[in-house]
């Protein structure tokens, strides 16, 4: 079997079937969500928001997969292994169509469009893993915007810390990780291989984490979180809302960290909860809450797993396609 042969299995059958029903079920709640807030408000909304409008949130979120693309590109270039940003950038938006998985974790379908690349699936694995860990860090860096208007959060927040300590801490222990690597018996069954996995992805993320590195990477996440922030506060100052925005920052920066800490698929539920309480306890009445909520979560989360649907297809009919014999 070749690569694409190899890279169509896993594209196909029930792991295919698993995505659409995955992308489906999530977009169906997010319509009764929609339907519950009430669709003439979400229509007048977009009435005020305007096509300018729309677009111009959808470049700020453009900006923010950009920013975050240039990011996996340094992580997989530093685990050795530099890609073409062409069929490398196909491959990251490809991930975009499993965001609705529970804490993203389809997204690490990119290993398996990696491995055709030469990419070993702990390397990509690692860089993963090195993705949700500076996006738990930029948003968490975010929240302290706002901190000060609603102290309330702090609980949700120390969380975040918490999960980025931990994270960090653990890869700081290169020996100890490789001690223990050694450690696990190459035979064993499942779960020891499923141990000797999971090390090799934490040694491989450590070279991902060298200071000078992570603080580049982690502003470079920042900035890209904040593209989208800003989009928030403008949808909502088109709306007419009266939100400082610094509050719109921490509301955004909150609602994506409750989405991450919940491990809800795509964060729905959550990041929503989060985004409508805070808007009404800020004076938003919530048919305009919803309405501001629905709009950037298609602008942002949908528009990403729209992108990632049209780059999974393709990138499904190119694998299915077989390659050109030479002439004899």
């Amino acid at each position: 079997m070749n690569t694409a042969q190899a890279d169509h299995s896993h594209l196909s059958g029930w792991r295919y079937r698993a995505v659409v029903l995955s992308v489906v079920g999530s977009a169906l709640s997010y319509l009764g969500f929609s339907l519950w807030g009430g669709w003439h408000a979400v229509g007048a909304a977009v009435g005020e928001v305007g096509l300018l409008g729309i677009v111009i949130a959808l470049f700020m979120s453009s900006v923010n997969y950009g920013l975050r693309f240039l990011r996996w590109q340094s992580y997989l270039k530093v685990l050795g292994h530099p890609m073409p940003w062409r069929p490398s950038l196909n491959i990251y938006l490809a991930g975009f169509a499993l965001t609705t998985t529970p804490g993203k974790a389809g997204e690490a379908l990119r290993g398996v469009l990696l491995k055709r690349w030469g990419v070993p699936y702990p390397q990509s694995f690692a860089a993963f893993f090195s993705e949700r860990l500076s996006d738990l860090f930029a948003v968490v860096l975010l929240t302290l915007f706002g901190l000060s208007l609603y102290p309330q959060a702090w609980p949700m927040i120390v969380v975040g810390v918490a999960l980025v300590a931990v994270g960090l801490v653990v890869l700081s222990q290169r020996r100890l990780l490789e001690h223990l690597m050694r450690k696990v018996p190459s035979g064993g069954g499942k779960v020891l291989g499923l141990m000797r996995h999971l090390l090799q992805v934490l040694v491989h993320a450590q070279q991902c984490h060298r200071l000078r590195l992570m603080l580049g990477l982690t502003a470079l996440s920042v900035v890209a979180w904040s593209a989208e922030a800003l989009a928030f506060d403008w949808i909502l100052k088109w709306m007419g809302a009266d939100i400082p925005l610094t509050f719109a920052v921490f509301v955004y920066a909150l609602a994506m960290l409750a989405g991450a800490v919940s491990f809800m698929p795509g964060g729905l539920g959550g990041a929503e909860a989060v985004m409508v309480g805070l808007l009404v306890w800020k004076g938003m009445n919530s048919a305009d809450a919803v309405a501001a909520t629905v709009l950037i979560r298609l602008a942002t989360l949908w528009f990403a797993v729209a992108i990632g649907a049209v780059m999974l297809i393709k990138l499904k009919g190119e694998a299915a396609t077989p390659p050109l014999q030479p002439i004899q």
